[in-house]
């Protein structure tokens, strides 16, 4: 019951998304989602990936939006038409992930290939592969390096370009908002 809540809240708040042009209230809802997405990857026991998503997805990332915010306008610009590419591309993309996920074993199978194969050997030789006595902390640091490098990378790269895209249009917006005042 819990996760259809869940579910329900995140898609009333991704269409409240989509629908408002005032981005504060945009920047304010994709923390909302993030915090409801945080919630039901707890409920689905992937309480590492909670923690990433209400630390990145709600923390890090509506701070630098806000920060964007700060030197930007505060609405969204009304389009002149209706962009249709983008819409056929997301839903070929969504149709692509679905017919993705058809071979998939049920949730909580316990017949299916992660708990017979991945799960035991990550359980029984961990702590003599990698000589670390903690599980989670050996498939995210040794196992999952390379992964947990690359979202690492991702984070720092997306942070670094946003603050070299805003660097310049401080003082611009500044100026433009002197000549206001004195017009």
């Amino acid at each position: 019951m819990i996760d259809i809540v869940l579910l329900t809240f995140l898609a009333l708040t991704a269409l409240a998304i989509v629908r408002l042009r005032h981005l504060f209230a945009v920047v304010m809802l994709t923390g909302v989602y993030s915090l409801l997405s945080a919630g039901l990857f707890v409920l689905l026991d992937a309480v590492d990936v909670a923690f990433i998503e209400a630390a990145v997805g709600a923390g890090i990332s509506t701070v630098l939006m806000l920060g964007t915010l700060a030197l930007t306008s505060r609405r969204e610009k009304v389009p002149g038409r209706i962009p249709v590419l983008p819409l056929i591309v997301v839903l070929i993309t969504g149709a692509a992930l679905l017919y993705g996920t058809l071979d998939m074993p049920r949730f909580g199978d316990a017949g299916a290939p992660i708990h017979r194969h991945v799960a035991p050997r990550y359980i029984h030789d961990s702590g003599t592969e990698i000589g670390v006595p903690n599980i989670v902390t050996s498939v995210l640091a040794s196992y999952r390096g390379f992964d947990t490098l690359g979202e690492l990378t991702v984070i720092f790269t997306a942070g670094i370009g946003i603050l070299l895209l805003l660097g310049g249009t401080g003082g611009r917006r500044r100026k433009d908002e002197e000549m206001e005042e004195e017009g």
